[in-house]
């Protein structure tokens, strides 16, 4: 007797603790996992259908109902790509064009008020990348109060391919920006579906770093996602020239039409019909044309981003964005030169051969110091730079609402032990050095700052999971002030609070400045030189 009533004990507290994970969606019931800290995880929901077969290059459709229960314990597929970035550690079961899955993390007590939403979109170029990487966990974030999710995309040929095909089948008369579409299918699920999880669907932040950030310019800029988000946050990218600038859809269809011929296929149907793993080698072949670029497609984007941000036709929302003091190396300049005054002012003369005294006034290189500083300065203007500055300039003078700008200037610290030989890459990577190879002479060092990609695990309290750096009591002092800043934002749509330097907002008008994120981290006004080097590029790229 007493056997069966620890029994009947037992599974009533397992029926209970089901009972507080259990989520009820529009398709079907979700179960989570309670993690250590009490924030319920859901792994692997879809949120459309799997693109494939027919689906390859259509619109995500509505995902299909299930019956009983779901287990969300597991991430779901990661999308279909090439290892392009060292930094990347994927926890999917593997790779596949069934990727259209979303990731949620839920704080552990539900409270009276619905609660605030983050949507992050994670980086890689449009060719890489997914929600399961743990530098981009919501659980951090929960346990603030926010339920935060992470969305998978389709990426490069699956995700961006136009045709005239294509555009003909179309109900839209359109094609490409696949990926972008998948993003905001992901939107209107938050919009169907996070209430049921305790979120507030009209407090829904979008953040992302690089191609994140830059789909969320894009997102702010659509008439099919400006309405379902409150707030933005960008770091390091937005879709404007010449950061993977959304093309005419004349070009981008074009460009379907020299793939399909490269690829050796008759027709769409037949470039439909190969296998996944065979269409992403084709489109990974040197010489491919173009396909992870987003386009002018008159449904999607009716207007170039740019035009609409000009126009004040974007999403008017309060706005986060900013980047890294480093965010590519001098090398992007240098070309592989040993950085003297003498090169630096060739490589000047041949990027802007009329222009070169004018560069070198805005980019000073007298000395090797100079030059490593400035060249890594120039090569990331160019690089994403001015376009996260010009998005937050326009926004802040069409948008209507606070643009918060930001630097984010720690560098990472030395790689831990066990990493050996390895190295930092270029946008965030990591090379693990042969060691059976000779090592290469040793060159200048590059110029001490904040690598791209470098702050997503400060801004969202995630430094515990990459354990290639040997974190130091400042990084978590540096993490612990971003994540707030995020936080703070996410919750009333401004970064400011009572454990944090106070943050001025760029309005139309207003002084611009923006808050320089260190182990002390100030606020700072932007200097004529700045805004001097900004101007010349404005001009340079409205050619």
């Amino acid at each position: 007797m007493k056997k069966l009533s620890l029994f009947v004990l037992v599974q009533m507290a397992a029926t209970m603790a089901m009972a507080q994970t259990l989520v009820q969606t529009d398709k079907g019931q979700v179960d989570g996992v309670t993690e250590k800290s009490g924030v319920v995880s859901y792994k692997g929901i879809p949120f459309a259908q799997p693109p494939i077969g027919e689906l390859r290059w259509k619109d995500p459709q509505p995902a299909n109902s299930w019956t009983g229960v779901r287990k969300c314990d597991a991430f779901g597929y990661n999308a279909m790509q090439k290892k392009v970035f060292g930094d990347m550690g994927f926890r999917s079961p593997g790779m596949s064009e069934d990727c259209l899955y979303l990731n949620v993390w839920v704080p552990a007590k539900k409270t009276k008020e619905k609660m605030p939403v983050l949507v992050y979109f994670y980086g890689g170029g449009f060719v890489a990348g997914d929600g399961s990487e743990a530098r981009y966990d919501g659980e951090s974030m929960a346990k603030r109060g926010i339920i935060a999710l992470t969305v998978n995309y389709r990426l490069g040929v699956f995700g961006f391919l136009a045709h005239p095909e294509l555009s003909k089948e179309s109900p839209h008369k359109s094609s490409g920006n696949y990926a972008l579409m998948d993003q905001n299918a992901a939107l209107r699920w938050v919009q169907a579906n996070i209430a049921a999880f305790g979120g507030d669907p009209k407090r829904v932040t979008i953040a992302g770093e690089s191609a994140g950030s830059i789909a969320v310019s894009a997102q702010m800029a659509s008439p099919l996602s400006k309405n379902l988000i409150a707030g933005a946050i960008g770091e390091s990218g937005a879709m404007i020239k010449p950061t993977l600038a959304a093309i005419p859809l004349a070009d981008a269809e074009a460009n379907g039409v020299k793939f399909t011929e490269k690829a050796g296929v008759k027709d769409l149907a037949a470039l439909r019909a190969l296998p996944a793993n065979e269409l992403l080698e084709i489109a990974s072949k040197q010489g491919m044309p173009p396909t992870s670029v987003g386009n002018i497609d008159g449904y999607f984007l009716p207007k170039s981003p740019a035009d609409i941000f000009a126009a004040g036709e974007q999403a008017k929302v309060p706005l986060l964005a900013g980047w890294n003091s480093a965010e590519i190396p001098f090398q992007a300049v240098m070309y592989g030169q040993v950085p003297t005054p003498e090169n630096y002012l060739k490589q000047l003369k041949m990027f802007y051969p009329e222009k070169a005294d004018e560069v070198l006034k805005l980019y000073p290189g007298a000395t090797e110091a100079e030059v490593i500083k400035s060249a890594t300065q120039l090569g990331s203007d160019r690089f994403i730079n001015y376009s996260t500055w010009k998005w937050a300039e326009l926004h802040a003078q069409t948008g209507g609402k606070p643009v918060y700008r930001y630097l984010f200037s720690r560098p990472r610290p030395a790689m831990t032990a066990k990493m050996g030989n390895a190295k930092a890459g270029l946008a965030g990577g990591v090379i693990k050095d042969d060691s059976s190879k000779p090592a290469p002479p040793k060159g200048p060092e590059p110029y001490s700052g904040a690598a791209h990609a470098s702050e997503i695990e400060y801004a969202m309290g995630n430094l515990a999971t990459n354990e290639t750096y040997a974190w130091t009591p400042d990084d978590y002092k540096v993490s612990e002030t971003m994540e707030t800043y995020f936080a703070n934002f996410i919750k009333t749509g401004n970064p400011n609070g009572s454990t944090v330097p106070k943050w001025t907002a760029n309005t139309k008008g207003s002084p611009v400045s923006f808050i320089n994120i260190d182990v002390k981290t100030v606020l700072e006004k932007e200097s004529e030189q700045l805004h001097s080097r900004y101007v010349f590029l404005d001009k340079e790229y409205l050619k």
